[in-house]
Order: structure tokens, then C-alpha cells, then sequence
């Protein structure tokens, strides 16, 4: 027996707060291995925080995702109101950016409306007017140089 146990080997108190079992139909009173339980306490700590770097790790990637969109649709806005533009665009229309040489020039024609004539203009985006006249970007060429 250890020596703790020794102690209290003539208990006088209540029954119900006795540290060790007085009779045979007491229920035994096991030693806890603090070790076992802290280390099983460190173990779910460093799971659940786990979870939870990973859960803010993809809710950053989605941020920097839309970092990315909104740049690229802000690139994109500005090469249009730089542009050569012949006519006013109408909201919720689609429209097509090309770029030729220097400048770049919004038209009504898509990549694949040329027809025979090959087309003389490099091929950037096609855009849908906002009612914000802001540009959304529906489709982009990223084969080409756009800057």
C-alpha cells in the first residue's frame, strides 16, 4: 500500500466523504493518472485549435480570392473608361474589350461574331454594364497581355 493510503487507513468521518472505501460494497475509489488526463487534455486542446486555424485559414484564402476578383475587375474597369468607346453603354448589356497596338476599344461584337475577316483587335474581356456603371466581368482571356 502507499503511504497515502496508510493515512487514512482509520477514517472517522461521514461515510460519503471518505477518501478510501470502508466496506466491501463501497465503491472502489481508483488513483487518477493526472499525466494520462492532462495529456489527452493537450491532445484535444491542439485538435480543436487545429480546426479552427484551418477554418480561418480557408476563410482567408476565400478573402484573398475576392481580393483578387475585385482587383481584376477594377483593372479591367479602368482599361474601359480608357478606352475608345463609340457609343453609350446601356446597363445589363454585354459587351467585349479588345485591345489593339496601344489602345484599348469596347464593342458590341463578340470573340466569335468576327465572321471571315480575321479580326484585327487582341481579345481581353467580355463585361456586362452594372446599374452602378460599374463592370462586372463575365469572361477573360488569360492567354493574352492586358496592361
Amino acid at each position: 500500500m502507499s503511504e497515502e493510503i496508510k493515512e487514512f487507513e482509520s477514517y472517522s468521518g461521514p461515510a460519503s466523504l471518505s477518501p478510501i472505501p470502508l466496506t466491501v460494497g463501497s465503491v472502489p475509489i481508483k488513483a487518477e493518472d493526472k499525466g494520462k488526463i492532462k495529456a489527452n487534455a493537450v491532445q484535444a486542446m491542439h485538435h480543436y485549435a487545429q480546426q479552427e486555424m484551418d477554418m480561418l485559414k480557408k476563410q482567408a484564402d476565400l478573402i484573398m480570392q475576392q481580393v483578387r476578383e475585385i482587383e481584376d475587375r477594377l483593372k479591367i474597369s479602368e482599361q474601359i473608361y480608357q478606352s475608345d468607346i463609340r457609343f453609350t453603354p446601356v446597363v445589363n448589356q454585354v459587351y467585349h474589350l479588345y485591345k489593339k497596338e496601344d489602345y484599348f476599344t469596347l464593342s458590341l461584337i463578340g470573340p466569335g461574331e468576327w465572321g471571315r475577316k480575321a479580326k484585327p483587335l487582341e481579345y481581353v474581356a467580355s463585361v456586362r454594364l452594372l446599374g452602378d456603371h460599374s463592370w462586372q466581368v463575365l469572361q477573360k482571356n488569360n492567354q493574352g497581355t492586358t496592361t
